[in-house]
């Protein structure tokens, strides 16, 4: 049995180092304005980081730090480029009611679009499922530009079946604000209707500390889960964990309601009292749906907004974290 887990836990060393040696060949940016420090894994088709199917290529940061604490970071296991959530930071997803756009309409063999991936093949009839790889038959145009304080992402493309959009993404930092902004522009380029919703998973890992009673999320309202949160119960405004969950098997999730159809409540915030460290996410649209799940490694709050594009038609919106210390529990 010594034997057994020698051997084991050598090969996750040897999986670890070589994760880090081939990480150095990953294309990536490091930007900063003197307060905060952050590090991007850039899109590419042949080298990039994440080349699944599932999450928006632009703007996957890798890792972010303030005041000496680190917010973002590898909470998986296993990595390949082609898994579908082998990904890390605040990453966005867009998905409508069939899963992506065209889905249904496809044919087994035909394609469809995922927005921020590009036109992917449909296999079979079964339903759209996000934790599924589904080959990318057409990436689409992508453009970037980083530079010291923010990065600058461009993604045009065309479906040839009436779906196109030109999709603009920039990562910044502002002034000398501990705050980190996500600005994104849509444009229906097309000639049908985009009707999807995004959200930003978020993957939160304060200073690596397992998911536990260190751990809450806080509300501008009185959150109701649709289900039990397993591990986690809402007091007040707030969920608050009982336990320290245990492994990946081990999570607390539901869809959360009780918001109201105002922007302000698209107002979340994350922190681990042991440490003293939290972060506050605030976007400029209403929820249209709220998720929260949480295992060992990680806390997500995922807010989704709606937006339903016309031809010719551009939708914006703002994702802004505020990043901050207080004085840790005992301390």
């Amino acid at each position: 049995m010594v034997f057994v887990k020698l051997t084991f836990t050598l090969n996750l060393l040897l999986a670890s180092l070589a994760a880090s040696a081939v990480g150095a060949d990953f294309p990536q940016a490091e930007i900063s304005n003197k307060v905060i420090r952050a590090k991007l894994y850039l899109p590419d088709a042949e080298r990039g980081y994440y080349r699944s199917s599932r999450f928006d290529w632009s703007g996957v940061i890798e890792s972010l730090t303030y005041q000496g604490h680190s917010f973002f970071g590898k909470w998986f296991d296993r990595y390949e480029p082609t898994i579908n959530d082998a990904i890390t930071g605040p990453v966005e997803e867009f998905r409508n009611e069939e899963g992506a756009l065209g889905y249904n309409d496809a044919k087994p063999g035909g394609y469809f679009l995922k927005i921020g991936v590009g036109v992917l093949r449909k296999p079979d009839d079964k339903p759209y499922s996000f934790g599924r790889y589904y080959d990318i038959v057409n990436k689409g145009r992508r453009v970037v530009r980083p530079s010291a304080d923010r990065v600058e992402f461009k993604h045009e493309i065309d479906d040839g079946e009436g779906y196109a959009y030109v999709y603009q993404k920039t990562v910044r930092l502002a002034g000398n604000k501990p705050e980190l902004i996500l600005d994104h522009s849509l444009k229906n380029t097309g000639k049908k209707t985009i009707d999807t919703s995004v959200y930003n998973h978020n993957f939160y890992m304060i200073d690596k500390q397992p998911t536990g009673p260190d751990y809450l999320a806080r509300f501008t309202f009185e959150p109701k889960a649709a289900q039990e949160l397993k591990g986690a119960e809402i007091r007040g405004k707030e969920i608050r964990f009982l336990r320290e969950l245990q492994g990946k098997g081990d999570s607390a999730f539901s869809a959360i309601t009780g918001y109201s159809d105002s922007a302000k409540d698209n107002n979340i915030v994350v922190e681990n009292r042991k440490v003293g460290a939290g972060v506050r996410e605030i976007g400029n649209r209403p929820l249209s749906y709220l998720y929260f799940w949480s295992i060992h490694t990680t806390v997500c709050p995922e807010a989704y907004v709606h937006m339903r594009i016309a031809p010719g038609q551009t939708f914006k919106w703002q994702i802004r974290y505020q990043f901050y210390t207080f004085a840790a529990d005992g301390k």
